[in-house]
C-alpha cells in the first residue's frame, strides 16, 4: 500500500499491472470531473462539462474518453454486468450533454466518470488488494 497526494501526474506508468491501471483511470477520472473548483459552489468541474459546450462534438469526445475507463476495466477482467453499467453511464452523460448549452448543466451533478471509476475502485480493492493507495490531503495533511 503506497501513499500519495491527490494531484495530476503526467509521469503515468503505462503497464498492464493493476496498480499502473488504477493510477491511470483515477488520473483520467480527476482530469474529466475535477479539474477546476468553480468559485462559490466549492464543486469541481472537468473537460466533461467544458465540452459539453461544444454541441455534438464535445459530448461525443467525451464519451470517448470515458469509453476508455471502460475498456481498462474490460482489460481488468471486470464482470459484463458491470462493464454494461459503465456503458449505460457513459450513454446517459453523452444523452444529457447532446442537448445544446443546456447539457452541462445534468453533467455537472451526473458524474459518469466518478461513478465508473467508484466501480472499478471497488473491483480492483477485491481482487487486486496490493494496489490500494492511502489518498492524504496535501493541505491538511490528513487521509481520505
Amino acid at each position: 500500500m503506497s501513499v500519495r497526494p491527490q494531484t495530476f501526474r503526467p509521469d503515468l506508468p503505462l503497464g498492464r499491472e493493476p496498480a499502473h491501471v488504477r493510477q491511470r483511470v483515477e488520473a483520467l477520472e480527476h482530469m474529466l470531473e475535477g479539474l477546476v473548483k468553480v468559485p462559490g459552489l466549492n464543486r469541481k468541474v472537468g473537460l466533461d462539462v467544458i465540452l459539453d459546450f461544444v454541441p455534438g462534438i464535445g459530448p461525443t469526445v467525451a464519451a470517448g474518453l470515458g469509453a476508455y475507463l471502460a475498456w481498462e476495466a474490460r482489460n481488468l477482467g471486470m464482470s459484463k454486468w458491470q462493464i454494461t453499467r459503465m456503458g449505460s453511464n457513459i450513454g446517459v452523460d453523452w444523452l444529457l450533454g447532446m442537448i445544446p448549452f443546456v447539457g452541462a448543466v445534468p453533467d455537472f451533478f451526473f458524474r459518469s466518470n466518478t461513478r465508473n471509476l467508484r466501480m472499478i475502485k471497488r473491483h480492483l480493492d477485491k481482487h487486486h488488494p496490493g494496489s490500494r493507495t492511502v489518498e492524504v490531503d496535501p493541505l491538511r495533511g490528513t487521509l481520505r
